[in-house]
């Protein structure tokens, strides 16, 4: 009986590249806390600041964004979170 083996880390496949950064390719040198329709692009649905991983910023631009979208929040632009109105535990009668 053949004891199976691990592949090594050589054998898996590659990770896909990361796409670049939207500030960067774009050469933006300023991220706006006014530019709200910018901002509510990298936050979700309920006002939290998405993950690098999910919008595919640079770690500077990604401070950058946070930065901007948490000034907004101060000014109130932006809401700090957002209420969700959902039918679950409404009563009947």
């Amino acid at each position: 009986m053949k004891k199976k083996t691990r592949q090594k880390k050589s054998d898996y496949p590659r990770l896909a590249k990361q796409k670049p950064c939207a500030f960067c390719k774009g050469d933006v040198e300023f991220i706006d806390y006014k530019d709200i329709t910018l901002l509510q692009k990298y936050t979700t649905d309920r006002g939290k600041i998405k993950p690098r991983r999910v919008t595919g910023t640079c770690r500077q631009h990604q401070n950058d964004v946070s930065n901007a979208i948490k000034r907004a929040r101060i000014m109130a632009l932006l809401p700090y979170q957002v209420t969700v109105v959902s039918n679950r535990g409404r009563r009947r009668g």
